[in-house]
């Protein structure tokens, strides 16, 4: 269960305490309470000796290699939990806090799935916390650690905690967000972490000369018990030296403007957020809310976690240029948790933003391009020499060759060694091999992604999940091209559904509409004007029929924590008739 691979987050954590112990680490702004939001921060030197503190704590509950589970609302405990977790030699597994009154299904697989020896959290919410435990079936009841009510201790970096060597070689677990399944935990290894972060760095950092800690300031509100939130928000800042600054996913969707504000007002700043973010931005963002403020400072922001969308990087990049913001500073990402988080990414250019496909070829899995003005724009990635990437049959395990779509499969040291107490059968998107590998290719072991893609003039482009891949009529469609289609009418979120009807599968698509704020109209006809364009649009763009068109509220899609549609959930529901409809 151990390893001899040093956690270099911890390493470096305790290296810059001793040598820049006064220099801020990090500051969270919380806007729970105060719209202007109330600071704090954490030096260095405080941040080592709290993840210390917690360590001590967690050394009197629990042994090398055991679980330790964060329930925590997001906040500067959370980041202590989380590392003081891995100081003490165990497993940390970040999750999020289930909104009170809400289903726990998911907390509940977690803790039987884990076996948790201890559950962090903070005074404030561990009533609530305790009442999930309660729920779960586990054969020992856990130990619960208040992080907020611990004693202050001043410990050195040489205090509680095994040795380096004795640390188990999984440093995290980081769960799936249960999109089409019930969540599954992702082992990432200290190796792992340090790889793909080593990855990150050589991608979005390549050729820039980063000489002082004022070079770079990370800015995230992304949720620390995502893949994304968790590497951009507490381990890349430890593991590169640079501050960073943080708030809540909450605060983020209550007034984006904080988010743009925060990349303006801290020095270089570099950040990352979902597709959707971009639009709420983009759109809620006001000039008053950015007034005298200045992007032109912005390293670089990454879109990712969902796919891109073309469209969305241009209204960004053309809504915020007159506060400087240039649109080579948007980053186009591809990753997952599986990897980390990180495999490929690409520069945004309004001059060369993206390329066209035929729809119906890619179905087919042939790349064509278009008729004149028709087609599906898709964004491309900068092939990386690490990992490797390389686009594979499904039904061969052979390479595909160029301007053929097939499975991305990813090789390198950022990826895990698969799932936690999931059976091999469970398991074989990991360890797969190549038939005939070219030269210069390892036969394996490999890890499928299940995302479909191509090679194009030697660019990665990515259609979608092959999971979700909807079969109308006997024809392949990718459901992020029909969303994509719909929300350059509606703008708000879209699932595309094949549902089952007669025999046969007929298309639906799921559309979140704002109500108007013009009461003079007549809604119904409104609504009836929405769903004829689209159906219009559908056909125009996809050569496809829509069965139904379902206008519901903003909200009543169901989504992963990170924002992603449930679209098997969402089938479900339409089939269940559980969507309250605007036009009913």
């Amino acid at each position: 269960m151990t390893s001899t691979a040093r956690s270099s987050v911890l390493s470096m954590l305790h290296g810059r305490a001793s040598m820049r112990p006064d220099d801020v680490a990090m500051t969270f702004t919380d806007y729970t309470h105060d719209p202007a939001g109330v600071v704090e921060s954490l030096t260095w030197s405080q941040l080592s000796r709290r993840t210390m503190n917690v360590a001590r704590e967690l050394s009197h509950h629990a042994t090398v290699g055991d679980r330790a589970v964060i329930l925590a609302p997001q906040s500067l405990d959370y980041v202590t939990a989380f590392l003081g977790s891995m100081q003490a030699g165990l497993i940390a597994v970040p999750l999020p806090l289930p909104h009170r009154g809400s289903a726990h299904d998911r907390v509940s697989s977690v803790f039987e799935d884990t076996s948790p020896a201890v559950v962090l959290t903070t005074s404030a919410v561990a009533g609530d916390v305790g009442d999930y435990v309660d729920q779960s079936r586990l054969d020992a009841a856990p130990k619960f650690v208040e992080i907020d009510s611990l004693p202050p201790e001043s410990i050195g970096p040489d205090g509680p905690g095994p040795a380096q060597a004795e640390l188990p070689s999984v440093a995290y677990l980081q769960y799936s967000s249960g999109s089409t399944r019930l969540p599954t935990g992702v082992m990432i290894s200290h190796q792992n972490l340090q790889s793909n972060f080593e990855q990150i760095m050589r991608t979005f950092f390549a050729g820039v000369q980063l000489k002082s800690p004022s070079d770079v300031t990370f800015v995230s509100w992304l949720p620390f018990y995502h893949d994304m939130g968790l590497v951009l928000g507490i381990c890349a800042p430890i593991l590169s030296g640079h501050p960073v600054a943080l708030t809540s996913p909450m605060a983020f969707l209550e007034r984006p403007a904080r988010w743009m504000r925060a990349l303006a007002e801290n020095p270089h700043a570099f950040s990352a957020a979902p597709n959707f973010a971009f639009d709420l931005a983009a759109r809620k963002t006001t000039d008053k809310d950015l007034a005298g403020l200045d992007l032109g400072g912005v390293r670089g922001i990454i879109n990712g976690a969902e796919r891109v969308e073309p469209v969305t990087l241009e209204r960004f990049a053309d809504r915020f240029a007159h506060f400087n913001f240039r649109d080579h500073m948007l980053r186009p990402s591809y990753g997952l948790a599986e990897a980390v988080v990180f495999l490929a990414a690409g520069t945004w250019s309004e001059s060369s933003p993206s390329v066209r496909f035929d729809v119906d070829e890619l179905g087919a899995g042939r790349v064509r391009p278009p008729a004149a003005g028709k087609g599906t724009a898709l964004i491309k990635y900068e092939l990386p020499a690490s990992p490797l990437l390389r686009i594979v049959d499904v039904d061969t395990n052979r390479q595909c060759a160029h301007d053929v779509v097939g499975e991305i499969w990813a090789h390198g040291e950022n990826v895990s060694a698969g799932y936690w107490s999931r059976t091999p059968e469970e398991q074989q998107c990991f360890g797969a091999t190549l038939v005939d590998p070219s030269p210069g290719t390892p036969d394996g072991p490999w890890l499928r992604t299940g995302d479909l893609g191509f090679i194009h003039d030697g660019e990665l482009f990515i259609v979608g999940r092959i999971k979700d891949m909807l079969i109308v009529r006997g024809r392949n469609h990718y459901p992020e091209d029909i969303e994509a289609t719909v929300q350059g009418i509606t703008g708000g979120r879209v699932a595309a559904l094949a549902v089952p009807v007669n025999s046969t599968e007929e298309l639906v698509t799921v559309i979140e509409l704002k109500k108007r704020t013009d009461h003079n109209g007549d809604a119904m006809h409104w609504l009836s004007e929405v769903k004829s364009d689209i159906t219009s649009a559908i056909s125009n763009a996809h050569g496809l029929n829509i069965g139904d068109v379902v206008l519901v509220s903003p909200g009543s899609i169901p989504t992963t924590t990170s924002g992603k549609i449930r679209r098997a959930a969402c089938a479900e529901q339409y089939q269940q008739q559980q969507f309250a409809r605007l036009d009913a």
